[in-house]
């Protein structure tokens, strides 16, 4: 019975570092490759470097905000955003009215700071009288396209867009009139094109010239086709995030956790001794669970995150803590050790299960109201308090019994309890 228990133990132990190593070093069998999962979970923009810009909607006159608009808002910017080719970008409602969006890893931010930044109506306008002749809703298509140059010598890029019936009716008319003159495209009242009528334009398809480069032309056909918003918006905040700065609070956050953990550890061992490498081994458990978990919900880890990761450790060795004094509690009014397992387990659960029941609350809370890394942090800590939870009533409750049962456990010497046989 012994042997078989302490067979048992080890067999839980070899498996838990053999998911442990999958978790953080992933496998390589041949032709068979299993990714760590620790590379599956992406890093926030706080950690890989990047912008993130929050805007605020107001309201128009007899014109209020709502779902729907906000809704229209977001997707417009997002068709902004998709033709910087930014990895994975995040645009998301913060609140009522407000709109977070944030650009990981940009290779130009200034390109896409300009981009986002006008947010407001796209219009069409008669430069020798102010007329508005059309706006970003009789807009179609537009995109950008190579055409040949005014001298004839080559290929320009250049915007070709088509209007709407309604659109391409107004726009002949205002062709017609302004032959050789200009009509401006102004964004938030600023200019973003000033191209001349060269011809009638009669089927609403034309093309504006004068763009430099073809990404010039692609960011103007961007803001003409998605120029269009439901509400205006403000830019309220502007942060960017350099790659080498996020970077180094990621190594940082990193080194400051392995610490953290690797004193935890030592300090289970010195003062539980045996129970307290249980523990140690529980936590290991916990870390890769908890990197699964992260991996599979595609979540993203941000440096609130990494605090949040670090935070639950010690919510699950506080957990052991509080359930190695109650089964100390039980060996000192002379229960047996198997006795006194059972009964400390009992007596912690309801302290350890109201502890982190409070703490989901408030993470539950953080994660409504909050945005972007709030939210971050309150998903890691949610996710390993009840992996930790998890881990120490059961599997630590599981390897105490089967070391006892073979003999390892014996007596509160084995708890760090000094001068006790």
């Amino acid at each position: 019975m012994k042997s078989k228990s302490l067979i048992l133990f080890l067999a839980i132990v070899l498996l838990i570092s053999f998911f442990a190593y999958i978790a953080f070093f992933g496998l390589n069998i041949g032709k068979y490759e299993i990714v760590p999962a620790k590379d599956l979970i992406k890093l926030g923009l706080d950690l890989r470097g990047g912008v993130t810009v929050l805007l605020e909607a107001k309201d128009k006159p007899d014109d209020p905000v709502n779902d729907e608009k906000m809704a229209r808002a977001v997707a417009t910017i997002r068709e902004r955003i998709d033709t910087l080719g930014v990895t994975e970008p995040i645009i998301t409602r913060v609140g009522a009215d407000r709109i977070e969006v944030q650009l990981p890893e940009i290779q130009d931010p200034q390109r896409a700071l300009d981009l986002i930044g006008q947010t407001a109506q796209l219009e069409f306008i008669e430069e020798e009288t102010g007329t508005v002749i059309l706006t970003g809703n009789d807009v179609k298509k537009a995109q950008a396209e190579f055409a040949p140059s005014k001298d004839g010598l080559g290929q320009a890029p250049v915007v070709a867009f088509e209007l709407s019936p309604e659109g391409a009716k107004k726009f002949k008319e205002a062709t017609e009139r302004n032959i050789n003159k200009i009509i401006g495209i102004y964004l938030d009242k600023n200019p973003i094109s000033l191209p001349k009528v060269e011809s009638v334009i009669p089927d609403g398809k034309g093309i504006i010239t004068g763009s430099a480069t073809m990404e010039e032309a692609g960011d103007l056909a961007t803001l003409i086709r998605a120029g269009a918003l439901p509400v205006p918006l403000e830019t309220l905040s502007v942060t960017a995030v350099g790659p080498q700065l996020g970077a180094n609070s990621f190594e940082q956050s990193v080194n400051a956790g392995q610490i953290g953990i690797l004193l935890v550890f030592i300090f289970m061992i010195f003062y539980y001794r045996i129970p307290g490498l249980v523990a140690d081994i529980t936590l290991v458990l916990y870390l890769t669970l908890t990197l699964f978990a992260l991996a599979a919900m595609k979540a993203t880890l941000t440096l609130p995150g990494i605090a949040g990761l670090v935070l639950s450790v010690g919510m699950a060795v506080d957990a052991n803590v509080v359930i190695y004094e109650r089964i100390k509690d039980e060996l000192h009014l002379g229960k047996t050790l198997r006795a006194a397992i059972e009964s400390g387990f009992r007596r912690a659960f309801l302290t350890i299960f109201d502890s982190n029941l409070t703490t989901i609350i408030a993470c539950v809370i953080l994660f409504y109201f909050g945005s972007g890394p709030i939210r971050g942090f309150a998903v890691t800590l949610i996710v390993g308090v009840i992996i930790s939870m998890f881990t120490a009533i059961t599997i630590t409750k599981i390897m105490l019994k089967l070391l006892t049962s073979g003999g390892i456990l014996k007596s509160m010497r084995y708890f760090g309890e000094r001068g006790v046989k």
